[in-house]
């Protein structure tokens, strides 16, 4: 054990991540979505039309698990399966006008989520930690 506190980093680390999903799953709350569907909106309306499997690789799950988040989307309008213009046995996932204005109000919320909890660090330290968060997440 090290007495420079370095072993307490690990676990201080996950207390953060754990203070920032349960404010991520609050902040979800007014429109009633996981985090699972709303990191799955962003997906999908950041592209013009999203295969389940390119869905699936960049929320990291399975194909049948993308499918069921696409399911529940689309049942709530935020996102319509279109036929892939390039592959008449696929389909793409598009984001509805509804779905873009819930994922630009859930980015809003996030933001000032995010100014809320960062902002009790000075300028200076939130520079230094978001330099210090690229560094171990590369």
């Amino acid at each position: 054990m090290r007495g420079d506190g370095t072993a307490d980093l690990g676990d201080l680390v996950m207390r953060v991540a754990r203070v920032q999903r349960r404010r991520f799953r609050e902040v979800l709350e007014p429109w009633d979505l996981s985090p699972h569907h709303a990191r799955a909106l962003v997906v999908i309306c950041a592209g013009d039309g999203v295969r389940l499997s390119d869905l699936a690789g960049k929320l990291r799950i399975a194909p049948r698990s993308a499918t069921e988040v696409a399911d529940a989307l689309q049942e709530r309008g935020l996102i319509e399966r279109t036929p892939d213009p390039g592959d008449r046995r696929a389909v793409l996932l598009r984001a509805t006008d509804e779905g873009r204005r819930v994922r630009e109000e859930i980015g809003a919320a996030r933001a000032a989520d995010a100014a809320e909890l960062f902002g009790r660090l000075s300028a200076e330290d939130r520079e230094t930690l978001a330099r210090i968060l690229r560094a171990l997440a590369d």
